[in-house]
């Protein structure tokens, strides 16, 4: 067997955690400890997040979408083959090392991606952007640690609060979508979405075409009248 090399380590802002790129042969996996957070043969689900969150906002001429978490890129280029031209796409990304390894290591997975003319880049807090932006975004996306259940930093957990649902939707333009990637199932984040507002539809997808777990995915619309007023 192949052994895992490793590439590059990053600390992650606010944890106490170590990100680390390993590569096998051509395979890339981004790892947390003995967890491994991505893998560069599994991109479906990811790939499904941008899907279905463009879906949602086909009928948009110039969307303007944000994307929460760069990792292997894999939701960005689902997003760019989904959008028109005249779209418009922020990746926030925490950590500066992972957008290094998008344009060193990884480069050819990302495929000139971070190079199209649609696409920004900004090394932030997926949260803050969201907090300091009103009605700007079409659709949010957010690929963040573990999903719901944080993993990597606790800090992502405000992200997923009814604080946070409540940004989002501030966020978003009225009909705007916000999508979620998560792992695993959470019943309390569904109740979360709904009192924020929204309403909310499950997909569970598998991570790869043959293999890989069953990770969910929220497309969250409607923009209803919550039960608390919002």
């Amino acid at each position: 067997m192949i052994p895992r090399v490793l590439i590059d380590t990053a600390k992650v802002p606010g944890g106490d955690g170590e990100l680390r790129l390993m590569k096998r042969g051509d395979e890339f996996s981004i790892m947390l400890g003995q967890n491994e957070l991505m893998n560069s043969r599994l991109s479906g689900s990811e790939e499904a997040l941008a899907h279905l969150a463009c879906k949602a906002i086909a009928a948009i001429e110039q969307p303007r979408v944000l994307i929460g978490g760069l990792g292997m890129g894999f939701t960005l280029r689902a997003a760019l083959a989904s959008l028109g031209m005249e779209a418009q796409i922020v990746v926030a990304e925490l950590i500066p090392a992972v957008v290094k390894w998008a344009e060193g290591p990884m480069a050819a997975i990302f495929g000139g991606s971070l190079n199209d003319p649609r696409v920004s880049v900004r090394v932030a807090d997926v949260g803050d952007v969201i907090r300091s932006s009103s009605s700007a975004f079409d659709a949010i996306l957010l690929d963040v640690d573990n999903g719901p259940e944080a993993l990597a930093r606790d800090a992502n957990d405000t992200l997923y609060g009814l604080k946070g649902l409540r940004a989002a939707r501030a966020a978003l333009r009225p009909g705007g979508v916000l999508a979620v990637w998560s792992s695993g199932p959470d019943a309390s984040f569904v109740k979360r979405l709904r009192t924020s507002g929204f309403d909310v539809d499950e997909h569970k997808i598998r991570a790869g075409a043959r293999r890989g777990a069953r990770h969910i995915i929220w497309v969250a619309t409607g923009l209803t009248a919550s039960v608390n007023g919002i």
